[in-house]
């Protein structure tokens, strides 16, 4: 495996994305939402129990091992790019490097240089059934994530507390009208299709793994979710994220062996 260099060269914020096409895209993924509701086998409900989902036990289970392999990364965080450097469509939300993003897999897709980081965190992610999206999501002190909703109910959004303020209860995320805190080495899983914002209001950085897995469906549902998924792996969305984060990696000189 070959060492990350010591400086990051080009921090560039990227261009403003064409809002059109996003904003008709997303009112697209509004429309078939409603096919999902209606073919879900879990509630339609801004927090979901983590307990319908057994197969994410493994992670929990391994918390702080994957917390191990979290450390060298925070310590080298200026290497880890914020969560707009890799999707241009998160600049609203996403400002400086407040909000920074090591990723695992995208879009089904696995990013194996950076698991090569971190093999025990990736071996699990690997046998995790309908793995979607994975990364660690670092959230610098005092920031707000404003209001915004994810692009698909086709999945199911759980984050693993790692990193977590002493002061949690001021370390929160909305979802719809319901708000709750993160807790070390324990599973939080919600709809993030209804609106939702986050606000850490401590001095500390508060750290999760970000996943997506997908929405237990029936046969219809499914059926439906392979399109979508087919669709979106092909969309200048994801291509531009996949093609933002292979060039962040070249540029810092990450590679698997």
């Amino acid at each position: 495996m070959t060492p990350v260099p010591a400086t990051v060269q080009d921090n560039a914020e990227p261009p403003p994305p064409p809002r059109l096409g996003i904003k008709l895209g997303k009112l697209v993924l509004r429309t078939v939402d409603r096919f999902f509701a209606r073919h879900s086998k879990v509630p339609i409900t801004p927090f979901i129990d983590a307990a319908l989902f057994p197969e994410l036990k493994p992670l929990k289970d391994a918390w702080r091992q994957i917390d191990q392999e979290l450390d060298p990364l925070l310590a080298a965080r200026e290497k880890i790019p914020a969560f707009h450097q890799l999707s241009e469509d998160q600049v609203r939300i996403s400002r400086g490097d407040n909000w920074k993003t090591f990723a695992f897999f995208v879009f089904g897709h696995r990013v194996d240089e950076n698991c090569a980081l971190c093999p025990r965190t990736a071996a699990l992610l690997d046998q995790l059934p309908g793995l979607q999206n994975a990364w660690f999501s670092i959230l610098a002190p005092s920031y707000h994530i404003p209001p915004h909703r994810g692009p698909s109910r086709a999945v199911i959004r759980c984050h693993l507390g790692l990193k977590i303020p002493a002061a949690r209860e001021r370390c929160w995320i909305r979802v719809d009208q319901q708000r709750a805190s993160w807790q070390a080495g324990e599973l939080m899983c919600f709809d993030d299709t209804y609106e939702h914002e986050v606000h850490n209001d401590t001095d500390e950085t508060r750290v999760v793994l970000f996943i997506d897995i997908d929405r237990p469906l029936d046969w219809r549902g499914n059926r439906g979710r392979g399109t979508l998924l087919w669709l979106m792996r092909r969309s200048k969305y994801v291509k531009s994220s996949r093609a933002n984060l292979e060039a962040w990696n070249r540029r810092l000189g990450i590679r698997a062996d």
